[in-house]
C-alpha cells in the first residue's frame, strides 16, 4: 500500500488499525453479491461506502446498516444493472480495494480542468445559450452534468481552453466567462438568484450538484412543468425512548437512489445509526434511524417538514423524465451548442444532461420533454435526429433495475439483525416500550422486515391492497402486547 507523503508513522499505525475490513461473498445469496464492511465509525463513512458502489454502477437491492458505539457495520446486496451477480474477479478485487481505501478522501478525477458552477431559473433553451457562450469564448466542454428540479437548474461544467488544452487560468478570460454566463442565467427575471462561480477544486460532481440545489432551496419551490406524478412518500417520526428520529421512504426504485438520500442526510448534518433498505420489483423501501451530529433527534415539527421536503427533492432531482437521447460523435468545437440549439428550435426542453468526452469522442445523454414537461412528440424527435444525424443521435430506453430474480427465490437470513430489529421496533412509534420489546423478540428475517415496511406504507396511505393481506399486527389480549402474524 502506498502511503501519502504527509503521513507520519503514528498516523500510518492509526490507519492500519481503523482500515475498513471488506468481505465480498457470492456463495451466501443465489441472486446477489453480498458486500460486507466493518470499520471504525466516523461521520460520512456511510456516504463514502455508498459512493464507491454507485460510482461503479452497481445496483443496491438491499442493505442493512448498523453503527453502534464506535463501530460501523454494513451489508449491501448488489448486482450489476442487469440484475446479475458480480463474477468478474478483477472487478471484485477493485471493489475490495476501493472500499478498503475509503478513509482517504475520494473524488472524481478532474485534474487539469476548470469547473464552472451554475445555478438559476430553468427555461426553454437555457443550455443552448450557455453552450453557445462557451463556444464563442473558445472554451471546450469536456465533462458536464446538468440537473433541473422545480423550475431551477444546477450545472457543473468542466472545461479547458480550446487552443492550449489546459485549464483556464487567465483571470481576464475567467472574468469574461463569468460576466457572460451570469447575463445568460439572469435572463429577464432572475436577477437575484442566478449564480455562477469558477473553481479549480476537484469534487464529486453529483454530491456537489445536490449541495448546489440545496443551497438554492429548490425544495421550497413549486414545479413549473408537469412531472410524472410518482412522488416519493417520506415520513419522519421520533422514537424518543431510543433517542432517534425515524425516516421512512417509499418510492420508485432507480440507480443511485441510496446515494442521493444518504448524501442529503449527511450534508444536512444528520448521522445515520441504523438503516434497512429493501427493493421489490420497481419499488424501494428505506428506513433510517438518525440523529443530529450532536446526538439529539429532530426537535420540532418545522424541522421534520424540512427533512421531508429535502429528501423528496433529493430523490426527484435525478428523476429521468422525458425521452433519453444519446449522442455519440467526434468531438469538435461548438458541437454541444449546435445540438442543444436544435433542441430549442424544435421546442424540446432538456431536463437532465450527462456529457463526457473519451478519446476525442463525445458521448452525451440528454433527457428531453416538450416545453411544459409532457412527453415529446415522436415526430419532433425524428426531425431532430434527422437534423443532427440518425447515426449520431439515438433514442434509448431508460435503463431499468432488474429485481425479478429476487422475487423468484427468497434469500437466506442474513446475520446482521441489529438494523433489522430496529426496523421492526419502529413499526408504530406510539407503542409502549413493552410493545416494542415484543416486536424486537420476533427475529431478524429480511422477509419479515420487507413485509412490515410494505404494510406500514400502505397503512399510512389508507390502502388495503391485496398484496399486504398476508401480514398484520395482532394484539394479545392477556399481555397487552402486539405480535406480527404472517398469514400463509
Amino acid at each position: 500500500m502506498e502511503w501519502p507523503a504527509y503521513l507520519d508513522e503514528y498516523e500510518k499505525l492509526v490507519i492500519r488499525m481503523t482500515t475498513p475490513r471488506v468481505m465480498i461473498d457470492n456463495a451466501g445469496c443465489t441472486n446477489a453479491t453480498r458486500v460486507m464492511i466493518d470499520s471504525a465509525r466516523k461521520h460520512g463513512i456511510l456516504l463514502e461506502a455508498v459512493q464507491v458502489l454507485t460510482d461503479l454502477n452497481l445496483s443496491i437491492k438491499k442493505a442493512y446498516i448498523s453503527s453502534d458505539g464506535r463501530w460501523f457495520m454494513d451489508v449491501f446486496h448488489v448486482t450489476d444493472l442487469d440484475g446479475n451477480k458480480l463474477t468478474d474477479k478483477s472487478a471484485i478485487n477493485y471493489i475490495e480495494q476501493s472500499l478498503g481505501d475509503i478513509q482517504f478522501a475520494r473524488s472524481n478525477c478532474y485534474e487539469g480542468l476548470t469547473a464552472l458552477e451554475l445555478t438559476g431559473t430553468d427555461r426553454l433553451g437555457l443550455l443552448s445559450e450557455v453552450f453557445a457562450v462557451l463556444a464563442d469564448l473558445q472554451v471546450n466542454v469536456v465533462e458536464s452534468k446538468v440537473w433541473t428540479h422545480n423550475g431551477r437548474i444546477a450545472s457543473l461544467i468542466y472545461v479547458k481552453d480550446c487552443d492550449s488544452g489546459s485549464p483556464i487560468e487567465d483571470s481576464q478570460k475567467i472574468d469574461r466567462i463569468e460576466a457572460r454566463l451570469k447575463n445568460v442565467l439572469k435572463g429577464d427575471n432572475d436577477i437575484r438568484s442566478a449564480k455562477m462561480s469558477v473553481s479549480m477544486a476537484v469534487t464529486h460532481t453529483e454530491r456537489r450538484l445536490h449541495q448546489m440545489m440545496f443551497a438554492d432551496r429548490d425544495y421550497e419551490r413549486k414545479p413549473i412543468i408537469r412531472t410524472n406524478g410518482d412522488s416519493p412518500i417520506v415520513s419522519v417520526q421520533n422514537c424518543l425512548e431510543r433517542g432517534y428520529s425515524v425516516v421512512n421512504i417509499h418510492c420508485k426504485d432507480r440507480t443511485k437512489l441510496l446515494f442521493d438520500v444518504v448524501c442529503t442526510l449527511t450534508d444536512m448534518q444528520y448521522v445515520v445509526f441504523h438503516a434497512t433498505i429493501n427493493t421489490t420489483r420497481d419499488r424501494a423501501y428505506l428506513e433510517f434511524f438518525i440523529r443530529h451530529a450532536d446526538g439529539t433527534p429532530i426537535s420540532s415539527e418545522a424541522e421534520k417538514q424540512r427533512v421531508i421536503l429535502c429528501l423528496q427533492a433529493a430523490i426527484q432531482r435525478r428523476a429521468s423524465d422525458g425521452v433519453r437521447l444519446e449522442l455519440c460523435a467526434a468531438d469538435r468545437p461548438g458541437l454541444l451548442a449546435e445540438v442543444t440549439r436544435t433542441f430549442r428550435e424544435n421546442g424540446l426542453n432538456v431536463t437532465r444532461t450527462e456529457i463526457s468526452t473519451t478519446s476525442d469522442t463525445a458521448q452525451n445523454v440528454f433527457y428531453v420533454t416538450d416545453a411544459v414537461g409532457n412527453p415529446a412528440d415522436p415526430k419532433i424527435i425524428e426531425a431532430v435526429r434527422h437534423r443532427v444525424g440518425f447515426d449520431h443521435l439515438k433514442v434509448k430506453e431508460l435503463p431499468s433495475i432488474d429485481h425479478q430474480k429476487a422475487e423468484r427465490e427468497e434469500e437466506p437470513t442474513v446475520g446482521v439483525g441489529g438494523a433489522v430489529l430496529l426496523s421492526l421496533g419502529s413499526l408504530v412509534d406510539t407503542r409502549t416500550g413493552t410493545q416494542r420489546e415484543e416486536m424486537d423478540e420476533m427475529g431478524s428475517s429480511p422477509t419479515i422486515s420487507k413485509l412490515v415496511c410494505l404494510l406500514k406504507f400502505e397503512m399510512e396511505r389508507g390502502k388495503t391492497e391485496e398484496k399486504v393481506k398476508g401480514v398484520g399486527l395482532v394484539e394479545v389480549p392477556t399481555a397487552g402486547k402486539f405480535q406480527l402474524k404472517l398469514v400463509k
